[in-house]
């Protein structure tokens, strides 16, 4: 009777523990997701400064 008891129990920490390691690769999942939302806001961001600043650029060279 101890062998099947222990069996159920190794089942079930076993289980628990992947439920543990789930939840944790999930939230790492969402940290990640926001860095590259982030990121990909500050590109953009960048994006536009670079536009802008070629637009002047632009405007200095034509009135030469």
């Amino acid at each position: 009777m101890f062998w099947p008891m222990f069996a159920v129990a190794v089942g079930f920490l076993g289980l628990a523990v992947l439920g543990v390691l789930a939840v944790r690769v999930f939230l790492e999942a969402q940290r990640l997701g926001r860095q590259v939302a982030d990121s990909a806001h500050r590109i953009n961001r960048a994006a536009e400064d670079l536009e802008r600043a070629s637009v002047s650029a632009a405007r200095a060279v034509d009135s030469l």
